[in-house]
């Protein structure tokens, strides 16, 4: 497809189409498991086709549904991993890819939203575009000052686009739910739809960008390139190499996805303490590892994609911190009231303490070690653990409520250990949350130093 299926009838068509063709697809397997053929291997076939119909309609539909995609992407390593298979490579495209616009296309865009005049404004531009997301696509090209810059274009109906395919989306969230055990994904829905304006609004965008290219243009480990030019639907910023993370993922050493690792849990702790803002869209397509001839620790994490962030002027809420120290000294009382005070226990539920507190230690493992290694099966044990109705933390999990004021914190925080595990990282968490993270290492009104 060259541009965003623009018509509402398209668009819930093809996404309606989606439960009738799985439905079709489990009988036809059914018959085939009656002709004699093995069930393993009709189940592989069966999952390996729904993955590719699955995302194939997300990627081209573009809009709402690629955000979803991306952003269920991240929770691939949760899935077990007879299911992981197949969607896996799926999942990864959604990451860094989607169908560009032609030429054509693209330059008339560029002359309504910069002049005529467009091409005096580069020395040059390339064509076809570096990468193509869920509501435009970046093209690489040189400023006409000589600086290497990325131009993103939003595609054109992207906004109805994005609103028309989430409701969709919502209406058949049951077919998605079972492929990560654990996540509600009615809640991200909506969550997403509550975005949509501010990621639709560049010029948010580039204040945003901007922000943290300041904070961070001297830091020796995390890079974010500036804003050359806004206007519009257009986003103009400073190339940056580097490797996906996405690519990391697939074929890194260990080395490299240890650095990665290492660096995406310090941004996603640093970022707000530094610039009071949430990097809100934490997928591997948003990251580059950017190394040089250097020793590791010289190596750096390129950022990109500020179109949804959290405000967090004060940086992470001190009663995250709180929390997670109460929880590690074994206090059960103190975490069980913070959690009533922040309104994660409403009042007329009552709960043991004890068990509150045997429901969150193994979620919060990685801030009891000095370096702790992500690994997809301990993310499949944690959503496994927290979806099985047998379970304990089943039952308790459906009596605890998420603030709206940490929905957006908990997604974020969520994601980045998705792709931690997608690294298969060995990182030191509990470093940057002593180092960054308001309440952990000490209460936020006793002095550093006592």
């Amino acid at each position: 497809m060259s541009e965003i299926p623009r018509k509402a009838v398209s668009r819930t068509a093809r996404l309606a189409a989606l439960p009738l063709s799985f439905a079709g697809r489990a009988t036809l397997g059914l018959g085939k498991r009656l002709g004699g053929r093995p069930a393993d291997e009709v189940t592989a076939e069966l999952q390996q086709q729904t993955a590719d119909q699955l995302f194939a309609t997300l990627g081209k539909l573009k809009g709402g549904a690629m955000k979803f995609g991306q952003v269920l992407s991240v929770f691939e390593a949760a899935l077990p991993e007879e299911v992981a298979g197949p969607y896996r490579a799926a999942l990864t495209k959604l990451q860094d890819a989607a169908p560009p616009m032609p030429a054509g296309k693209v330059h008339s865009l560029l002359a309504e939203r910069l002049g005529p005049n467009w091409r005096k404004k580069f020395r040059s531009f390339e064509n076809r575009p570096a990468a193509a997301a869920s509501i435009g696509q970046v093209h690489r090209a040189v400023w006409h000052d000589g600086r290497v810059v990325a131009v993103k274009l939003q595609y054109p109906g992207a906004g109805d686009a994005l609103l028309s395919d989430l409701a969709q989306l919502s209406r058949v969230a049951w077919l998605l739910g079972p492929l990560i055990p654990g996540l509600d994904i009615k809640p991200l829905i909506t969550e997403l739809r509550s975005r949509v304006a501010e990621e639709l609004d560049y010029a948010l965008e580039a204040a945003a960008q901007q922000r943290h290219a300041e904070e961070f243009a001297d830091d020796p480990d995390i890079t974010v390139p500036g804003v050359v030019a806004q206007a519009d639907q257009i986003l103009i910023s400073e190339w940056l190499d580097g490797t996906p993370l996405s690519e990391v993922i697939t074929g890194g050493t260990q080395q490299e996805r240890d650095r990665a690792g290492q660096l995406l849990a310090r941004f996603l702790f640093a970022g707000p303490s530094r610039t009071g803002l949430l990097h809100a869209d934490p997928h591997p397509g948003n990251f580059r590892l950017i190394k040089d001839e250097g020793p590791v620790e010289g190596w750096r994490l390129g950022v990109l994609d500020f179109g949804t962030v959290d405000r967090l002027p004060e940086g992470l809420p001190a009663p995250i911190g709180d929390s997670l120290r109460m929880a590690l000294a074994g206090d059960a009382d103190g975490v069980l009231d913070m959690l009533r005070e922040e309104g994660f226990v409403k009042p007329a539920i009552q709960l043991d303490p004890a068990a509150v507190l045997d429901y969150l230690l193994p979620i919060i493992e990685p801030a009891t070690v000095e370096t702790f290694h992500f690994t997809r099966a301990w993310m499949r044990a944690q959503a496994a653990r927290i979806a099985d109705p047998r379970s304990p933390a089943y039952n308790l999990g459906k009596q605890l409520n998420l603030p709206p004021a940490y929905l957006l914190i908990h997604r974020v925080t969520l994601s980045t250990i998705g792709v931690l595990c997608q690294l298969g990282a060995n990182a030191p968490f509990r470093a940057e949350m002593l180092e960054w993270l308001p309440g952990f290492a000490h209460p936020v009104d006793e002095p550093t130093g006592s």
